[in-house]
């Protein structure tokens, strides 16, 4: 048995005519109820007549015609006045005759172009069509009567209109949020690939370069190249695991093509897919292995679950040395990481003085700004800068319950 929720779905399938078809159908019906014959709508001080052959024909146009009446505004809404005038001129004053202000609400709310010329037009057509029952009745009428129906079809359409513009303002605020979903996301790509390609790139290079002048050193020459190739294949596990988050379905099935084929193990895979837990300490090696002397100081046990806190404490770490060695290759760096139950606190430093301090915080500016609003949405503090003896810290404080 068909549930509510699917046949609502079904509902919104059909064509907007059938969903508007019930409405008409019903217009038509009550106009036909003995209680209701005769008790419409009335205009002007013509006596009611009862229904005949025009009548019909009148009911039709007026009931028929909200059929269209979201696709096509200006046909429905002239079909139906004219079978409103015919109504009045005629004295059926049927039930139909509320499908009037029906038809100028649907017309103020979906009519795009030319409204005014809409409005005028129909102006018009009432101020002629009143003149005809004023001179048609016996003068119970006033003209005062007449003007008060007159603002109860505008209020109708001032309704629709307000229904449209409430529409497009809706339409809008969605975009504005779509567009500022859509930027958001393009810096969180953007920050990932810099965090990630930067890093493992710069080791490379710099792992590389020293391979150059280890050519007497068989031995040394080795396990340099097998630095790089280590560190490649954790660029490229990396980027897979980016590519995961971007399309849960990327990877599936073609673990020979991307994991197996270059030497990427399940274990290693698995470790690639939470990057921040138990990962610092292997970030710390492969920098040492590219030649950048680094202290390590890790205290404190984290909580069960921290959130997002040790995927960006990962990224600080990460960002500070990837400068290091870039900008101050060979200086001592010192890494200090204390977790507790409510914080990460972070605090990377690099020796240096003069030039090579000044690099360090020049050729950090990107990844450092990046760092800064990941730490801010989080709710933490971060600072970057040169100290007192000339060297440059990074700091983070992050709380550990951040879920963002």
């Amino acid at each position: 048995m068909m549930s509510l929720q699917e046949a609502g779905q079904v509902w919104r399938r059909l064509d907007v005519t059938l969903r508007d078809l019930p409405l008409g159908a019903l217009f038509l019906v009550a106009s036909f109820l003995p209680g209701l014959r005769g008790h419409g709508t009335q205009v002007g001080d013509l006596p009611t007549r009862p229904f005949d052959a025009l009548a019909v024909v009148a009911l039709a146009f007026e009931c028929l015609s909200l059929v269209v009446r979201r696709r096509w505004p200006v046909i429905c809404l002239a079909l139906v006045a004219c079978g409103f005038a015919l109504d009045q001129l005629c004295g059926y004053h049927s039930a139909a005759g509320t499908a009037l202000p029906v038809a100028l609400i649907s017309a103020g709310s979906h009519l795009e172009q030319r409204r005014r010329t809409t409005v005028v037009l129909l102006s018009a057509v009432y101020a002629s069509l009143a003149i005809a029952l004023a001179r048609l009745g016996s003068g119970g009428e006033t003209a005062t009567d007449f003007v008060t129906f007159y603002l109860a079809l505008a209020l109708a359409w001032g309704a629709g209109a307000w229904l449209r513009s409430t529409r497009a303002a809706e339409a809008a605020r969605r975009e504005r949020v779509a567009a500022g979903t859509r930027t958001a996301e393009r810096i969180r790509i953007a920050r990932e690939l810099h965090d990630v390609v930067t890093h493992h790139v710069t080791a490379m290079v710099v792992q590389a370069e020293a391979a150059r002048y280890l050519t007497a050193a068989p031995e040394r020459l080795d396990q340099s190249l097998t630095a790089v190739s280590d560190t490649g294949r954790r660029a490229l596990t990396d980027l897979r695991h980016l590519l995961d988050l971007l399309n849960p379905g990327h990877g599936v099935g073609h673990d020979t093509d991307h994991g197996v084929g270059h030497g990427i193990g399940p274990a290693e895979s698995a470790q690639a897919r939470t990057p921040a837990v138990g990962r610092v300490l292997t970030l710390v090696e492969q920098t040492r292995r590219a030649g950048q002397p680094v202290d390590f100081t890790e205290r404190g046990t984290p909580p069960a679950s921290t959130g997002s806190a040790d995927l960006v404490a990962y990224r600080v770490v990460q960002e500070a040395l990837t400068n290091a060695l870039k900008y101050a290759h060979g200086s001592r760096t010192s890494v200090q990481v204390q977790r507790g139950t409510r914080e990460i606190t972070v605090e990377v430093s690099t020796d240096g003085t003069g030039s090579r301090a000044t690099a360090v915080a020049a050729g950090g500016g990107r990844g450092l700004a990046g760092l800064r609003e990941r730490v801010d949405v989080l709710g933490g503090d971060f600072s970057a800068g040169l100290g007192p003896d000339g060297g440059f810290t990074v700091r983070a404080r992050i709380p550990a319950d951040g879920t963002s």
